[in-house]
């Protein structure tokens, strides 16, 4: 691991679950911040904004703020702000996440009729009860009239203290497909989250590690841009998944616990 000067951390199944924290995992975290490896917490988290994730970390005791996270929400606003300048988009999420989208124009789900304008860009967040029959027929129908559409993430799932919840992959390529479209994603597994994340550590991809119990969105991707990719076995972990993945981590972990040892940090 010589060589490894900054890393990236998934929050939801890596630290905590349901927002609590994993056994290890905060002195784990006070580990890695007395060896001063710079740090961030990448997670495709939409139902808080960084703020929030931040105040309820700190909560657990983990040493962090909202500036050492980098979220989806965030990422998404970048994405909008950069190729949809001022665009009306729709926003279908579980979760207040508004204040990490500075920039964006966001319309209700009544826009586009009785003679309103309708969006431009449909965007998906994190799956839940807004994840109704009623927004995704009309998300189906402004689609089918040209709108874009922008996913946070396509997770598939992710673990809460009740077992796994369906997630916003399992409804957006249902989606895709009925409306002939592909989503931008702009979360894990996308290349310019990774890019931002090492950018905000200053790291080149080759010094930097990721940790995640997402096998593809976490560990694969960030193998695929150079990153070091570390698979825990907890959270949404799975050995089927495992087994059936398309590739293979570099390094696999029974916990985040287990990290500062993989790193020579006692």
């Amino acid at each position: 691991m010589k060589g490894i000067g900054a890393v990236l951390i998934d929050i939801d199944g890596v630290l905590t679950v349901s927002w609590k924290a994993l056994p290890g995992a905060v002195a784990a975290m006070e580990r890695l911040r007395a060896a001063g490896l710079p740090l961030v917490l990448v997670t495709n988290t939409t139902s808080r904004t960084r703020a929030a994730v931040a105040g309820r970390l700190a909560e657990e005791g983990f040493p962090v703020g909202a500036d050492d996270i980098l979220t989806a929400p965030a990422a998404t606003a970048a994405y909008l702000r950069a190729h949809h300048p001022h665009a009306r988009c729709r926003l279908i999420n579980s979760g207040e996440v508004r204040a990490d989208l500075a920039g964006v124009t966001l319309v209700g789900e009544a826009d586009g009729d009785e003679g309103r304008e309708a969006p431009e860009v449909i965007v998906f967040g994190g799956a839940g009860e807004d994840f109704s029959y009623p927004a995704l027929n009309s998300a189906f129908r402004q689609l089918q009239r040209g709108a874009r559409l922008v996913a946070m993430h396509r997770n598939l799932y992710w673990r809460t203290a009740d077992g796994l919840d369906l997630d916003t992959g399992a409804f957006l390529a249902g989606l895709e497909r009925a409306a002939g479209v592909e989503a931008t994603v702009t979360g894990k597994p996308a290349e310019a989250f990774f890019a931002t994340a090492l950018a905000h550590v200053g790291a080149p991809a080759a010094g930097a590690l990721m940790v995640g119990d997402d096998i593809e969105s976490d560990v694969l991707a960030a193998q695929r841009c150079g990153i070091t990719g570390v698979l825990v076995k907890t959270g949404k972990y799975l050995p089927e998944t495992h087994r059936a993945a398309d590739g293979t981590p570099d390094h696999v972990l029974d916990s985040f616990a287990e990290l500062p040892g993989l790193l020579g940090l006692g």
